[in-house]
């Protein structure tokens, strides 16, 4: 007797403690939730909901831990069964989810609800507010959804890009700020330049100078397009001298940055008020540099849409006349959202002539790019003077000894990212202990890339320093 007492106290304890250990791993896991650490509560939630299928607020925890992780495909039936449930943050979460798949009118709906239940509860709505706009701008886009012909992508490193950009040279130059956070735009003339500049709050604004007989002109900001508290960076200005294309984040983008395009009032000496340019240029990511070139009648753009950290990918498109769009009402939901949101740029090849005439265009200008590159080496800016092909341009021997370090540290940055990248690939593809193991060396190497771009952008500033100092001297 006494004996099934003593077990049946065990066995009392045993559950007691358990329960108070489950209790403290979820008081846990909710902590880590509501200080932004999902990576660490994501595990806790998929064990409980994998205990309790059924509990709504097991389902919405887990959910939305996918979705700040990034598995947004693994967050959705379980935000999707918590919102069946009326979990009040499900419904932000599945219209922030509905929003990257071009669900927009879904995530309206989603979003309302949400709304709804703030005010009830007399809960601040104001976020919730911001990012319902946001849906429904992008609902609307969907509906003018452009009908361009893209006849080419290319995926490249975001520091490098414009290296896959071929622009004649009527259409001037595009090079990359300093700090690589940018774009300078050059008139085919190389009389006039706009190009960023930052403000007291790290935002960018876009300035101009002009080329007088011995000097720049002081950088002007170009009137009617900046704003305060949003960036705008990426000028292109097209061969009439008049139209601008940039990117800018603010109340009207989609995402991060989008392309907009404004016409220059020389009456008022100020630019139009700015327009989207809607879809498929612009998405839910980061859109911008877009360039025309008239001659090769092509154009160019850059989107992070789809890619991993550190890339891009640049289209190559054939601009039309005027705009033209997909008709919404009478075409398929799946097949507008597939030519907006470029996934599958074949489908926007509607004419063979077109295309094969386009590429017959690019393979050209690509030829001739190569080409110009064989009588040089490589291309560095010393001022807005002077720009070295060779090693023997170099008056100074010290900065001519301090370019042959900075080419090889260029050499094993590539080659860095190249490996870094390849672990991040692994890493996706591998299960949580797997990514527990590559965890540290991506960690490691994203530290000696940052350091190793540190040391050549101050390497760069070495290098110029150096030259014009020995050349002053002349």
């Amino acid at each position: 007797m006494n004996r099934k007492k003593h077990m049946l106290a065990a066995l009392l304890l045993a559950l007691t403690c358990g329960g108070t250990v489950h209790a403290q791993t979820l008081n846990q896991a909710k902590e880590w939730f509501n200080e932004g650490k999902f990576a660490e509560a994501k595990p806790v939630f998929e064990k409980l909901v994998k205990r309790a299928p059924s509990n709504a607020n097991y389902n919405f925890w887990y959910g939305a831990c996918c979705f700040e992780t990034g598995e947004l495909a693994e967050s959705q039936p379980y935000l999707e069964k918590s919102a069946a449930r009326k979990v009040i943050n499900a419904y932000l979460y599945l219209g922030k989810l509905y929003y990257t798949q071009y669900r927009f009118d879904d995530a309206v709906e989603n979003l309302e609800e949400h709304i709804m239940w703030l005010e009830k509860k007399k809960q601040d709505t104001e976020e919730a507010e911001r990012i319902l706009s946001k849906c429904r701008l992008a609902a609307r886009m969907l509906r003018g959804t452009g009908r361009v012909t893209v006849i080419d992508s290319f995926v490249v490193d975001k520091t490098s890009f414009l290296s896959a950009y071929k622009l004649s040279k009527a259409s001037g130059n595009i090079e990359m700020t300093d700090n690589g956070e940018g774009a300078i735009y050059t008139n085919e003339w190389g009389d006039k330049t706009l190009f960023p500049q930052t403000d007291e709050e790290g935002k960018f604004h876009l300035y101009s100078r002009m080329k007088l007989i011995d000097r720049w002109s002081a950088p002007q900001p170009l009137q009617g397009i900046n704003k305060s508290g949003y960036s705008q960076n990426f000028p292109f200005l097209d061969s009439d001298g008049i139209t601008l294309y940039y990117a800018a984040e603010d109340e009207e983008s989609l995402g991060g940055y989008d392309i907009f395009i404004t016409r220059y009032d020389s009456d008022d000496n100020t630019y139009l008020r700015p327009d989207n340019i809607g879809m498929p240029f612009n998405s839910p990511a980061n859109d911008y540099m877009y360039a025309i070139d008239e001659v090769n009648r092509l154009g160019w753009f850059a989107s992070d849409r789809y890619q991993p950290e550190g890339k891009v990918c640049v289209y190559v498109f054939v601009p039309n006349e005027s705009k033209e769009v997909y008709d919404f009402e009478t075409s398929a939901p799946e097949d507008i959202i597939a030519l907006a949101s470029l996934k599958e740029i074949k489908r926007t090849q509607t004419s063979d002539n077109v295309v094969r005439n386009a590429r017959q265009r690019l393979a050209q200008v690509t030829y001739a790019e190569d080409t110009k590159k064989k009588s040089g080496d490589f291309r560095f800016v010393v001022d807005d003077n002077a720009v070295y092909h060779r090693l023997s341009d170099f008056v100074s021997e010290e900065a001519r000894e301090q370019f042959r370090s900075y080419l090889q540290k260029e050499k094993d940055l590539n080659e860095l990212q190249a490996s870094l990248e390849n672990l991040r690939t692994a890493y996706h593809e591998s299960n949580q202990a797997g990514k527990d193991q590559l965890a540290p060396g991506i960690l490691d190497k994203e530290r000696r890339v940052k350091e190793l771009q540190d040391e050549i952008a101050e390497l760069e500033t070495a290098i110029r320093n150096t030259e014009l100092e020995k050349t002053k001297r002349r």
